[in-house]
């Protein structure tokens, strides 16, 4: 995979990621974004730009090895419970194209394990 590709793979994951901590912060913390889900903005976006794996998988939920510290994870796990559904209405092609890549990279994974 060319650099620029795996660039932009790191893009969309970043703003799928970014769109479900506002989602999330909107919903429980008010209108703008407070200072612990920027934190967790930051700290995600760190994760994304230092991963070693982005160019053979599509998004950290299918990703084996869990690189996040365990209190951000719990973080992100529970923005991750309450944006889920709900992007589909704020943002449905973000999350179509997320489901597209999700079930190509569970297929691909099959077939390597068949081999």
């Amino acid at each position: 995979m060319k650099k620029r590709d795996i660039e932009k793979k790191r893009a969309k994951e970043m703003r799928v990621v970014e769109e479900m901590i506002k989602l999330y912060c909107r919903g429980n913390h008010g209108k703008t974004l407070c200072p612990s889900c920027e934190e967790l903005i930051a700290y995600a976006r760190m994760r994304t730009q230092h991963c070693p794996f982005m160019e053979k998988k599509t998004f950290c939920s299918n990703c084996k090895v869990h690189c996040y510290e365990p209190n951000y994870r719990k973080q992100i796990q529970k923005v991750m419970r309450y944006s889920g559904m709900r992007m589909l209405f704020h943002h449905p092609f973000l999350v179509i194209s997320h489901m597209i890549e999700s079930i190509k990279e569970k297929r691909r994974l099959k077939k390597e394990t068949e081999r």
